[in-house]
């Protein structure tokens, strides 16, 4: 069942039993995802997917800070009456799920971050952003026409075909689902490094082998902030290792959850 309320986070709870796993989506995604590694854990674990703000049916709001995103999860922890929770997140994902367990080490039994590093990132995205405020609206009819538009300035079908799932119908045209404006304004911020201090818990880094997200370059960033990590790599995959080599990506997933789970 997906949930919304006023100033909380839009979720669904695929299962209710078991030690309580919570996975968030990367910038531009929604709480669909991660949804092939949920199925996965559904057996053996109560799985929880999000819509962070200014994404998916989540709010819209005029900040993109981590500390806030971060207060979002908190009061979705509070919400499910999760005193602890693993959390799993993929790129803007992953620096949300850091900020958490740095935020609040006794609420996150463990961290599996895809994909990224705690650090400040060079703009990678301004053309996707430009692309997507670009778009004329008032001529789409159907998503096939989005798609046309979308293709001047981004040639990856499977790119476009992630970024249109943020259309939704309404009467006889579209809109998007994202905050575009308020994402291209804070956009520094959701390149920004996630806040200082220590988490002792155990935390898992899986990188895409072709993917520059994650380098020996961050590596003093990681242990500056995480005491007990190990990392794992996906050869052959870059950016979007989980949708690339997704049986692989869930593997590893499960087997450091079972690895670290109480129930």
């Amino acid at each position: 069942m997906t949930t919304q309320q006023a100033n909380l986070v839009n979720y669904e709870e695929m299962s209710n039993q078991g030690p309580a796993v919570l996975l968030i989506h990367g910038l531009f995604g929604d709480l669909d995802n991660l949804k092939g590694l949920a199925r996965d854990l559904v057996d053996d674990y109560r799985v929880i997917v999000m819509d962070c703000r200014n994404h998916g049916d989540s709010f819209h709001s005029d900040s993109m800070s981590y500390a806030a995103m971060a207060n979002d999860v908190i009061q979705l922890l509070d919400h499910l009456e999760l005193n602890e929770v693993h959390l799993v997140g993929h790129s803007m994902g992953g620096k949300l799920a850091m900020e958490v367990a740095l935020t609040a080490p006794k609420r996150v039994a463990s961290l599996v971050v895809a994909d990224v590093a705690p650090v400040a990132y060079d703009a990678r995205h301004h053309h996707i952003l430009d692309a997507l405020q670009g778009l004329d609206l008032s001529t789409v009819k159907q998503r096939k026409d989005a798609d046309q538009q979308l293709a001047k300035a981004i040639d990856t079908a499977g790119v476009r075909q992630f970024l249109l799932k943020n259309l939704k119908r309404v009467d006889d045209g579209y809109v998007w689902r994202l905050n575009l404006d308020v994402l291209n304004r804070c956009y520094p911020e959701i390149a920004g490094a996630v806040r200082e201090g220590q988490y002792p818990g155990p935390v898992l880094f899986i990188k895409g082998g072709d993917s520059d997200y994650l380098t020996r370059e961050h590596q003093s960033a990681v242990t500056a902030r995480f005491s007990q990590t190990d990392i794992k790599i996906i050869e052959g995959t870059g950016h979007w290792l989980h949708a690339e080599k997704p049986r692989i990506f869930n593997r590893l997933v499960k087997s450091f959850l079972e690895q670290h789970s109480r129930t």
